[in-house]
């Protein structure tokens, strides 16, 4: 074997012999708190034994009862359990793998204990410096094996943040290139973390204090006459000097392949950068890192090309400073051109290439089998237990490839050593291969071959298997197909059972076509919508590892028919069980007629008649091409099987039953499923699970074994076998601890397979201690914090759900999650007093609470008054009223009264504002203009400021009561311009038609016009939108009155009334009955005007006399005319009881009312 400081073996043959295929590493660091295991895994034919050296010397396992070597295996294991110390065990160990073709061995183990000693105590005084100085705060953490990994954090274990200016070095130590103000603090601690002991030890805080020497000369010089008490002068910029390294040029070493680190920390004011180059050559991209703020440079997977030298540089504005690194790169032996494995037959020559190189250049030496070369003994190189397999009357060779010095000689044996292989039937060749002419089942057996020479011997096993040869029983028949239908090719073989077979299939001697109307299953051929081209000779070849068989048919392909219409198929018929086994069976049968559509599928059914007889299960389903299935059965069960057809139509009838298979009981195949276990009292553990089915039982007997133990507490399993349940309670547990629980079913013919276990936990109780130290931090007059200190996981008994916060004068709960140990109350009452308590709660419910808090929440704004309205309104004043607000939320202090004006295009004018006191809830505005639109605001006011706002609006008041008609002509016009109108008002207008004699026959609704109470000058009235209406209205109702005027000029024929007139003589001298009221006799030749029609000059209508004036009629709408003209019916007078109604309506209370007529 060729080596370079290294133990390299040579597999110089096969690979029978051993190889080292799994090793500790050579370096390997032990945890002391666990068992020491040294990995040694090897392979080789036959199985190699293992040997151990210990720090050169043979390792007697024996000898020491604490270590052990794993079965089939050189892995060692040492317990450490019982007290021994891990050093007893520290030394170099060697792993030797050996059997009779040679040895293997595996690399030196150096095994160490890791060490993770405790930090000195020493007292360190605080650091005081100035600002702006260049600062070292040292870790010098113990020597732990492996290094500790080392970092810095504060007293709430956060890291401290480091930056160009703060950085922590690859020894651990934090450097500040300037300290400033900020880094001032009591706690600065270094960790250690040994990661071998998973364990963290700290060094003791280091307090900085930063002193900002010009703020403190300046502020003391004003007390002493400007003299500078500190001697030392500020802290001036400066240009960088390295920290780390101290010298100018440092050299370093690293070995081939591993990873280069090279660090420059620099001093300097203001914060210098650091940047890298390499003299002579280029950082390499791909391998090359700038870590910890371009302070350190990382180099992977280092090589001889990263030798050489490199420069940091440090700049800030004030200057540079550089350092220079050398760098070398060593190599441990590494291969060029590895050995590799050869085979040789005998006397034939090798050549085994051994080339390494290093830095030093290593050395080389042979071995073999860890001893120098010498005389070989004879070996076998043939693999043990070889399996040979033949076919019946075939030929058959068994090898036997030796190999030893001198030559050995070689005899074989069958079965037994008692006698040696001779005769006819056998040939022996030079190079030890046996040969059998003709193979036949009497053949198969074991045959030993045995080598020989002058210094030992050596033997190898081999096995012969006779298969019987495999033979097509139903060839594929000659078939006529139409086209467009299917067509089925079956080919059913017999093989050696314990071969697997292969159906392969071929169209005229060439690979079927890559179309997916061609189907291959295991033992038929399906072409689906048959064409010409598919016309041929189709051959199966059943294969199997050692021989094959074959057989072929014709396919023709003619021409469509006229088909009947398709029905359901027919039964299928002769069911037929085959090749019983213990857990399966073959189920054969011959389908139905197709009726004219294809079989698509066969259904198969089972029943079980010791479970549930009569009722019938689907079991599989298989394509409508094949006439066999091999079902899978399940131990204890009574089967009998139907098969049912299925095609575009529908299923067939199912088929008459199988006879009846009956499998044997066996043990359970599977465990009950979804196992749980939880509490439900605080002192017991309910396990629960999801039964087996009869089916899944697999025999009688059924019970489950149910198994627990308390998790890392107990080694031993507490049991119990229960039937007919799916739980089962174990009391007198503790409180909420985790258990291993497991159910395992078991019947009358054995356990089935181990049962993996799941964690489940006793029942919870409720909480034993309240929360601590709570505190109510109020934030505003509706938002409060509450603080508390967590309860102990001992005291939750069970697992923590969370906290209740729990306010007593609002019966409210607050709920906050476990990791929480503070909370916000929001949406509190402002001026008023709370009581809390906190309380912890489980699953079970609340622990006990907490002791009462009370607190206050201050003033806040108070709510909007209760209500804010105009109570009186006059000419040139206003009162509003208004109530103190629901919600005061503190003392009032007071209202805030504003109010402006509002003009027509709702404009707000100029805002005025009062204050008013408190105990106030009117006011009265005086001398305000006439008809003007005011808006009013209304808010409360505490110390902490105004609420909400209510608004009002309301209107001044004209009222000149009710005034008399005023009235101008229209003389024939459609409309009519109002001129002299005053601004703010409202006006009552209406239209009124007369005849020639003066006399009102008819007038319009009155229509109500409002004037803005403030116009702007610079409008033109002509374009304003109230003066078009009012205008447009005026017009339609003169238009709609000269109609009528129209109509009544041009009617022919007497009216009643003129018979009337003449009765009772001149209307102004004789008063007329309000039931009388009518008009004279009237004729279109008179052109006369009405009588009786006179208008006060007061702009009243009255009614007194004669007067016939429509103002006193009501609405003209019932009034009709005749064809000739005439009234039907008389206008109605209104009665008093409509006078005084009208007289009655008050006037308005915005606008006063002029008329006109």
């Amino acid at each position: 074997m060729c080596c370079s400081r290294l133990l390299c073996g040579v597999i110089m043959f096969l690979p029978q012999p051993p190889t080292i295929t799994h090793q500790s590493p050579k370096d390997y660091i032990v945890d002391p708190r666990e068992n020491i295991v040294i990995h040694c895994e090897a392979k080789g034919k036959p199985h190699p034994s293992f040997s151990w050296t210990r720090n050169g010397m043979h390792l007697d396992i024996d000898k020491d009862p604490k270590v052990l070597m794993k079965p089939h295996s050189g892995t060692l294991v040492m317990d450490i359990g019982g007290g021994e110390r891990a050093e007893a065990y520290e030394g170099v160990y060697q792993c030797s793998a050996h059997n009779e073709l040679g040895t293997a061995v595996s690399n030196s183990i150096i095994i160490r204990q890791s060490r993770s000693p405790l930090w000195s105590k020493e007292r360190i005084s605080p650091i005081i410096a100035q600002k702006g100085q260049s600062l070292i705060l040292h870790c010098r953490p113990p020597a732990g094996l492996p290094p500790p990994i080392i970092f810095w954090m504060d007293n709430n274990f956060q890291r401290l943040p480091q930056s160009r200016r703060v950085s922590q070095a690859l020894n651990g130590d934090l450097y500040f290139s300037n300290v400033q103000p900020e880094d001032s603090r009591s706690d600065y601690i270094c960790y250690a973390r040994f990661p071998h002991t998973q364990t963290i030890q700290q060094k003791q805080p280091i307090s900085v204090r930063v002193l900002d020497m010009d703020s403190l000369n300046d502020t003391l010089a004003d007390y002493f006459n400007d003299t500078d008490l500190f001697s030392d002068k500020p802290t001036e910029e400066r240009a960088p000097v390295f920290m780390v390294p101290s010298e100018s040029v440092s050299s370093k070493m690293v070995l081939r392949g591993e990873v280069l680190e090279m660090e420059c920390v620099a001093d300097g004011l203001p914060t210098p950068a650091v940047s890298w180059v390499k003299h002579n050559g280029e950082i390499p991209s791909g391998r090359a890192s700038f870590l910890n703020f371009n302070k350190t440079l990382r180099i992977t997977d280092v090589s001889e090309v990263d030798a050489g030298e490199y420069r940091c540089i440090a700049k800030n504005r004030h200057g540079s400073v550089q350092h220079t690194i050398r760098v070398t790169v060593n190599a441990a032996p590494y291969w060029i051109s590895a050995p590799r494995n050869l085979v040789l037959a005998p006397k034939e020559m090798g050549i085994i290439t051994c080339r390494a190189a290093g830095h030093p250049k290593p050395s080389i030496r042979w071995l073999v089998n860890g001893l120098p070369i010498q005389a070989e003994p004879p070996r076998v190189l043939t693999l043990p237990n070889i399996v040979y397999q033949v076919i019946m009357n075939k030929p058959a060779l068994l090898e036997c490839v030796t190999f030893g010095s001198p030559v050995p000689t070689i005899t074989w044996f069958k079965d037994s050593r008692s006698s040696m292989l001779e005769g006819n039937a056998y040939v022996f060749h030079e190079n030890g291969t046996l040969e059998i002419h003709m193979s036949h089942p009497s053949n198969s057996g074991k045959y030993t071959c045995v080598a020989r020479n002058s210094l030992g011997l050596s033997e190898n096993h081999v096995y012969l298997e006779v298969k019987e040869p495999t033979r097509i029983l139903r060839p594929p028949e000659y078939r006529v197909v139409q086209r467009n239908r299917d067509v089925v090719f079956e080919c059913k073989a017999k093989h050696d059972p314990s071969l697997v077979p292969t159906m392969t299939w071929l169209k005229d001697d060439r690979e079927l076509p890559d179309d997916e109307r061609f189907r291959v299953d295991s033992d038929s051929l399906t072409i689906t919508d048959v064409t010409e081209s598919d016309a041929g000779r189709y051959t199966c070849i059943m294969n199997t590892t050692l021989d094959q068989d074959s057989a072929s048919a014709q396919l023709t392909v003619v021409g469509e028919c006229l088909c009947a219409t398709p029905s359901q198929p027919g039964v299928p018929t002769d069911l037929e069980l085959t090749d019983q086994e213990a857990r399966s069976i073959q189920l054969t049968w011959i389908p139905g007629d197709e009726h004219n559509s294809p079989i698509k599928k066969f259904l198969i059914q089972y029943e079980d008649a010791l479970h549930q007889s009569g009722v019938w299960h689907n079991l599989t389903e298989v394509p409508g091409t094949k006439t066999t299935a091999h079902l899978k059965l399940s131990p204890y069960v009574h089967y009998s099987f139907r098969v049912l057809a299925l095609n575009e139509v529908g299923f067939s009838r199912p088929s008459m039953p199988s006879r009846q298979y009956r499998t044997s009981p066996a043990a359970p195949d599977e465990n009950p499923t979804e196992v749980k276990g939880h509490g439900t009292e605080h002192n017991n553990l309910v396990i629960t699970w999801k039964p087996l089915t009869p089916l899944q039982a697999n025999g009688p007997g059924l019970q489950y074994k149910v198994m627990w133990r308390q998790q890392d507490m107990e080694k031993d399993w507490t049991s119990v076998s229960v039937a007919n349940v799916s739980k089962f309670v174990v009391s007198g547990t503790p409180t909420f601890v985790p258990y291993e629980v497991s159910v395992q079913a078991v019947n009358d013919y054995g356990p089935g397979p181990k049962p993996s276990a799941v964690i489940g936990y006793s029942g919870e109780d409720f909480p034993s201690a309240a929360p601590g130290d709570v505190r109510v931090l109020v934030l505003n007059s509706t938002l409060a914090e509450v603080r508390w200190s967590p309860v102990s996981p001992e005291s939750v008994r069970g697992r923590l759900q969370g906290y209740k916060v729990q306010i007593s004068s609002r019966h409210r709960t607050e709920i906050f999650s476990p990791n929480k140990t503070s909370g916000k109350l929001p949406d509190l009452l402002p001026y008023s007093v709370y009581s809390l308590e906190v309380t912890a709660f489980n699953s079970r419910g609340e622990g006990p609470s907490s002791v009462p808090q009370r607190f206050e929440t201050p003033e806040g704004i108070p709510g909007t008054p209760s209500f804010f309205k105009v109570s009186a309104l006059d000419l040139d004043s206003l009162t509003l009223e208004w109530g103190p607000p629901h919600e005061r939320n503190g003392r009032l202090s007071g209202y805030t009264f504003k109010y402006q004006t509002v003009d027509s295009k709702n404009d707000l004018g100029l805002l005025e504002e009062l204050d008013l006191p408190s105990n106030q809830s009117s006011f009265t505005l005086h001398n305000l203009p006439h008809s003007t639109r005011y808006k009013f605001y209304i808010s409360a006011r505490t110390q902490r400021g105004a609420g909400p706002t209510l608004t009002e609006e309301a209107v001044t008041v004209l009222d000149r009561g009710d005034q008399d008609w005023q009235k101008e002509k229209v003389n024939g016009s459609q409309f009519h311009v109002l001129k002299g109108l005053k601004k703010g008002l409202a006006y009552k207008v209406r239209v009124v038609a007369r005849g020639h004699d003066d006399r009102a026959v008819h007038h319009s609704e009155e229509l109500l016009v409002k004037v803005p109470a403030m116009v702007s000058p610079q409008v033109d009235i002509a374009t304003q939108g109230w003066f078009i209406g009012l205008m447009s209205a005026i017009a339609l109702l003169i238009l709609i009155l000269l109609i009528i005027c129209f109509i009544k000029r041009n009617k022919g024929g007497k009216y009643p009334v003129k018979e009337k007139e003449d009765a009772h003589g001149d209307p102004e001298i004789q008063p007329m009955k309000e039931d009388d009221i009518t008009f004279g006799e009237y004729s279109d030749e008179d052109h006369k005007p009405l009588k009786g029609s006179r208008t006060p000059s007061s702009g009243t209508v009255k009614r007194d006399g004669s007067d016939d004036s429509l103002v006193d009629y009501g609405d003209s709408g019932d009034t009709e005319f005749n064809e000739d003209g005439s009234f039907i019916g008389q206008y109605s007078g209104r009665s008093d009881r409509d006078a005084r109604h009208d007289s009655s309506e008050p006037p308005s209370p915005v606008n006063a009312m002029n008329s006109f007529v």
